[in-house]
């Protein structure tokens, strides 16, 4: 089976881009999401969490708010973090590649938004990041509840340069031109990985 790890900075359009790739009849493993259902309540991610950051349970349940306010700008808090919910995030993974393989799927997508930062881009078979003009990315992530210019650039202060990203990919989506360019690109991408003459020899570049 055929791994894509999808990836981008925040604002950029990954998981519109994502949808694309679904919608296409890919199957997508949102780590997002992942992480997301492990801080609900009742999430293996619960307790750990709440022993090394105390205070950011509510109500039997990580309030994410304050767990990104514990690690923003801290990275070996967010190292102690990663420790705990990387884990358990690659179990959930391996079901999702049981569940793919037994549906019969070619490929997969892996939507991690750090992918680079966390080493996983070795794993893949493609890298696909997707981007935009630094003056749109701004654009759309401050348009966000809660969001500020200084606590945007504590995040991008986190992740891989997307000029970076972009040199180390195999293959780029520009989503500034609109949905529909964006589509086609996806389009050109699943064809190329289809197609062992056009497919990635290698996984993407250190």
């Amino acid at each position: 089976m055929i791994l894509i790890g999808l990836t981008g900075s925040i604002g950029m359009g990954k998981s519109t881009t994502a949808a694309m790739f679904r919608d296409a009849g890919v199957p997508v493993y949102d780590a997002d999401a992942a992480v997301a259902d492990l801080y609900v309540q009742g999430g293996a991610a619960v307790e750990p969490v709440g022993e090394a950051f105390p205070g950011v349970v509510k109500d039997g349940a990580i309030d994410r708010e304050a767990l990104r306010t514990a690690v923003l700008g801290q990275p070996e808090a967010l190292q102690r973090l990663n420790a705990i919910v990387h884990p358990l995030v690659g179990r959930d993974r391996v079901h999702f590649f049981k569940a793919a393989e037994d549906a019969g799927a070619e490929m997969v997508v892996l939507d991690i938004p750090l992918l680079f930062e966390t080493g996983g881009h070795a794993n893949m078979d493609a890298v696909v990041v997707v981007t935009a003009p630094p003056e749109m990315q701004r654009e759309r992530v401050l348009a966000r509840p809660g969001m500020s210019p200084a606590r945007l650039d504590a995040i991008l202060a986190q992740q891989v340069a997307d000029a970076e990203k972009r040199a180390r990919a195999h293959f780029v989506v520009d989503t500034s031109k609109g949905l529909e360019p964006a589509r086609a690109r996806v389009a050109e991408i699943i064809a190329a990985m289809r197609d062992p003459a056009r497919r990635p020899a290698a996984a993407a570049k250190d």
